[in-house]
């Protein structure tokens, strides 16, 4: 018997704000999250790229520091995020082995890594941290956070580069419909702006380099896009069975309908530009929903602002919609947070999550030259979805050909 899985807590840090609300206002209000970053960093080692999306609340203002110390930025970005998300889920009363964890990060603890780096070259092995190893390690986050809320049932970690937060929820679907679980925290984190992977990914000419206007630099779908913005935080959905949920009162914003996991087997950075995985992926998901294309009302898409990137999931859209590819109201919110990487995934599902409670899409900023060949309906405002039951898809692609959707439903009790 299939399980309905029930959203019953959100928390989110980023560019945006340091909480979930904050970053819905601001999405709303057409915010851009990208500035000039203000480190000696950028200019001693002549990056190309010298702005990025950096989260505007740092979680060591938020954690005690002996906590902070002993965590990376991105496992701390990963706390600051599940705590909300735990508090505003009602801090469930969980027997411990009922409670998992499931989490994601693309790249992991690279601060901790080469800060460490640094450390050992320039002053020797005796004053590297002997926290390091647990610091820097993928799995940081998940274990941090089984710790912290006692979740005994598993702690598993995801790393599929920019899909991993969504594989992350998949994971969990399957947790809760498995029953090896009543709760499960799931997401994703990432803190990876840093000098090597700024040069790296210019490198590969993904990144935007508009030095001179940041606050426009991420332009999904428009004729002049030129890469994407990095972006850093962590969003937290708390996941439970509609049993559980119900059974202690707890509030519901949306239900998990369905996840669909596929991989392109085509390029180790390229998308397949057939759309045929990122399609499987979106048609996977809405099966698992019991549902069809013609059901969908809104998507919150990948679309990085790449010229490769967004043609090809519009192709995979036209594979899965057909003519309804352009018609349903779709939302390119990376536009504003930048690009979370392993945490954009579970970003966008809140937000996705939020779209089908206030039936509302999000609006998609620095849209100014529609690609024809792209031609979504997109929106520089917020786009009422209107009444009755509402379906959205969150679509996230990664390095490595990874292909990861989740379909969320407006709850009707």
């Amino acid at each position: 018997m299939t399980k309905r899985i029930v959203v019953t807590g959100i928390g989110a840090t980023s560019a945006l704000g340091g909480n979930a609300s904050d970053n819905w206002k601001n999405l709303l209000d057409g915010v851009s999250g990208a500035r000039a970053l203000e480190y000696d960093w950028v200019e001693e080692y002549n990056l190309p790229v010298t702005f990025a999306a950096e989260a505007t609340v740092r979680p060591g203002t938020v954690l005690d520091r002996p906590t902070a110390k002993r965590l990376d930025i991105s496992t701390q970005f990963a706390l600051v995020a599940a705590l909300e998300a735990w508090s505003d889920a009602g801090a469930p009363d969980v027997d411990p082995e009922r409670l998992g964890v499931d989490f994601a990060t693309g790249i992991g603890g690279v601060w901790t890594l080469l800060d460490a780096w640094d450390t050992l070259r320039e002053k020797g092995p005796r004053r590297v941290m002997p926290m390091t190893v647990p610091m820097l390690m993928p799995n940081s986050a998940a274990g941090f956070l089984s710790l912290h809320f006692g979740a005994r049932a598993f702690a598993r970690t995801v790393a599929s580069a920019c899909a991993s937060s969504v594989e992350s929820l998949d994971s969990a679907y399957a947790h809760l419909q498995s029953g090896v679980a009543d709760v499960v925290i799931a997401g994703g984190a990432e803190s990876a702006i840093h000098p090597i992977t700024i040069a790296s990914f210019s490198s590969m000419q993904a990144l935007s380099r508009r030095n001179d206007d940041p606050s426009t630099a991420s332009r999904p779908y428009d004729a002049d896009r030129d890469g994407f913005v990095m972006g850093e935080g962590a969003a937290v959905l708390i996941l439970e069975t509609e049993e559980h949920a119900l059974a202690r009162g707890a509030k519901i914003y949306a239900e998990l309908v369905g996840t669909g996991v596929t991989a392109d087997s085509h390029h180790i950075t390229a998308n397949d530009p057939s759309g045929q995985g990122a399609a499987r992926a979106m048609l996977q998901a809405l099966d698992a929903a019991g549902a069809t294309p013609d059901d969908v009302t809104h998507i919150n898409a990948h679309a990085t602002s790449t010229p490769v990137g967004d043609p090809a999931e519009f192709q995979a859209l036209k594979n899965v919609f057909g003519d309804r590819a352009t018609s349903i109201p779709v939302s390119a919110t990376k536009a504003s947070t930048g690009h979370l990487l392993g945490g954009t995934g579970a970003i966008e599902s809140v937000f996705s999550v939020l779209a089908v409670r206030e039936r509302l899409a999000p609006p998609t900023i620095n849209l100014h030259n529609q690609d024809p060949e792209i031609p979504v309906r997109v929106s520089a405002d917020p786009q009422p979805l209107g009444d009755g039951p509402q379906l959205a898809i969150s679509n996230s692609f990664g390095f490595g050909g990874h292909n990861a959707v989740a379909a969320f439903a407006s709850y009707d009790d």
